[in-house]
């Protein structure tokens, strides 16, 4: 069966969690992506474990849980950038590559000829994406930075955890890299929409992806709530600052989530589930706004009803009334859920060390050419010799030579 992006090779020299995850995009898409990572250490996430990966004996490999996450079905190469002939080795792949991702510090890349600039002499087409935290100009710009830092410095931990007042109320980050897997799909997105300016300009270009940039964008509604009312927006807990009742609610038995989205759906919630017509008449929550204004009179009004009957007994309730609602899953309890099950989400993908390793779907689900899993991450410079030999016609003596200079 067709794939999407079949027709397309990525040089990927990222590393960590962002870039690696925006190519990853692209080889579930069927694009051939070719994966430089430094000799025997490779990219950083390997080794951030445990857990890590089981052989067929049982044995634990050097690849971490955290690496199998981000590069599925790539080609791993190993190429010493630092060194003259590893810088050379790049160019050469880079001549037939139609995109290049990289994450490396401001002006590295420069130094070892391997720039934008650089790159673009010897293919004018490449489609050339740099990812760091900062972008490229400003006064942070040359900064290191990781996803922590930037879902505060984005606002972010500013609008997550218990309002102020409350036990544990400081500021809480998401429980994932956010940033990084966030600036992943944007970089992903980027990249597609420069390679169809290519297909109808001929030419390639350069993309500046900042992860600071991607949190400070996904503050949206945050933002403009804000920008209309002057109010700095606070942490609310599992509240929603434009909707009511939008929040978990305790139960008899265990937590709800209550997502209220409109009218009809709170008038439903009133007289089918609770059977309080009262307060579906009640002026003061008729409306979204008002519902708004007056969250501190109703929220405890909710909270009682619910605690009066268990999750399931609610749960029941609302669907049966169309009202949306929800258990709170821990991770396991997700994959055993009968929706997410027939959904495929979860993977068993072939690894080089004999074993089927685990994997979560990439959520697309294409009609015509539909995600198709090649293989697990690879080993570590599993590529390598056949890379050099069918993309730039080394013999087997010059590639051993090379890897006898510690250049690959």
């Amino acid at each position: 069966m067709a794939k999407a992006l079949e027709h397309l090779k990525i040089l990927d020299l990222s590393r960590i969690l962002a870039g690696p995850w925006a190519t990853q995009v692209f080889a579930d898409m069927g694009a051939e992506v070719i994966k430089v990572e430094r000799p025997k250490i490779g990219d950083d996430t390997r080794a951030w474990g445990p857990p890590f990966l089981k052989d067929a004996d049982g044995n634990i490999t050097n690849d971490s849980s955290y690496f199998l996450s981000a590069n599925r079905s790539k080609k791993s190469v190993t190429i010493d950038i630092a060194t003259p002939e590893g810088q050379n080795l790049v160019r050469e792949l880079a001549k037939t590559a139609d995109v290049l991702v990289e994450n490396y510090k401001v002006g590295t890349l420069k130094r070892y000829g391997l720039d934008y600039a650089s790159i673009a002499e010897v293919n004018p087409r490449i489609v050339y994406c740099s990812i760091t935290g900062f972008g490229q100009s400003g006064p942070y710009a040359p900064q290191p930075g990781y996803d922590f830092v930037f879902q505060g410095m984005g606002g972010l931990m500013s609008i997550t955890g218990q309002p102020d007042g409350t036990p544990g109320d400081e500021p809480m980050k998401v429980g994932i890299a956010i940033s990084d897997l966030l600036t992943g799909m944007y970089s992903a997105t980027a990249i597609l929409a420069a390679l169809e300016h290519r297909r109808e300009s001929g030419k390639g270009q350069y993309i500046d992806m900042a992860l600071l940039d991607c949190v400070s964008a996904i503050s949206s509604y945050q933002a403009i709530n804000y920008f209309l009312s002057g109010k700095t927006p606070r942490r609310m807990g599992n509240a929603h600052s434009n909707m009511v009742p939008y929040q978990v609610f305790r139960c008899k038995q265990g937590d709800i989530i209550c997502a209220v989205g409109n009218d009809t759906q709170y008038r439903d919630l009133c007289v089918k589930v609770f059977n309080r017509p009262d307060l579906a008449e009640d002026e003061r929550f008729i409306k979204v706004s008002g519902r708004l204004e007056n969250r501190d009179a109703l929220v405890p009004v909710v909270a009682e009803i619910f605690k009066t009957k268990t999750m399931h007994e609610w749960m029941a309730l609302m669907e049966a009334a169309n009202v949306p609602c929800g258990p709170i899953y821990t991770i396991p309890e997700m994959f055993e859920d009968p929706q997410v099950k027939h959904r495929g989400t979860q993977l068993t993908l072939k690894h080089s060390v004999g074993v089927d390793a685990p994997g979560v779907a990439n959520p697309f689900k294409f009609s015509e050419t539909p995600v198709v899993y090649e293989k697990s991450a690879p080993l570590l410079g599993e590529h390598t010799d056949a890379t050099l030999q069918q993309e730039l016609g080394l013999t087997a003596e010059q590639i051993q030579g090379l890897r006898d200079r510690g250049v690959i």
